[in-house]
């Protein structure tokens, strides 16, 4: 009876001894990668504000060709120059929020630089305030200067301005790439937009 119980003990011990030693190695190999992943990170932390400064660069259209190629439109529809060379101008200036000049600036920042130096027009300060004094319209309807407000959130309130420009382009101060021409088809966009037409001046 005694040499049954030892013969069972010596399997059991012998498994039980397999389980601790693949135990702690997976423990050491988790923490290895989390130490890993940590060093790596603290690594890269100064090359990833870098890498974010390469990936909001965006190509700046040197002229009216260029920025026709953006819109999809031939060169004879853009009939407001000085809008478009506004644009030119501004194309790819970094988002800051509160920005109000070149060095950097925010979407109701260049909204409103934007009217007054191309219409004329003074706008409120805030987009949701813009959205506020504005003739809505269908997305098919729009016209060139017109206005597109997005909420970026969950509260549905306006937080976000652009101007449109044709086939469904406007341009803004994004928050990743700045002064940019987008999509309104984008599902980023698209998803988001709330409110569309034109300032009731």
């Amino acid at each position: 009876m005694m040499n049954n119980i030892q013969n069972r003990k010596s399997p059991v011990f012998l498994i039980s001894k397999q389980i601790v030693m693949c135990l702690l190695i997976f423990f050491m190999v988790g923490c290895k990668a989390k130490t890993d992943w940590r060093d790596n990170y603290k690594k890269n932390k100064g090359s990833k504000s870098v890498a974010t400064t390469k990936k909001t660069t965006v190509k700046k259209p040197n002229d009216l060709a260029e920025i026709s190629k953006i819109l999809d439109v031939s060169e004879s529809t853009l009939k407001n120059k000085n809008l478009y060379n506004f644009i030119i101008d501004w194309y790819g200036t970094p988002y800051k929020y509160g920005g109000m000049n070149e060095d950097g600036i925010d979407c109701s920042g260049f909204t409103n630089i934007l009217y007054k130096e191309i219409y004329k027009i003074q706008l409120p300060r805030v987009s949701k305030d813009i959205a506020e004094n504005v003739k809505r319209k269908y997305t098919n309807d729009l016209k060139e200067g017109d206005l597109v407000f997005f909420s970026f959130g969950k509260t549905g309130t306006v937080n976000h301005v652009g101007i449109y420009l044709h086939n469904n382009k406007f341009v803004h101060a994004s928050t990743s790439k700045g002064v940019i021409i987008s999509n309104l088809t984008e599902p980023y966009y698209g998803d988001y937009l709330v409110k569309c037409g034109s300032y009731k001046n």
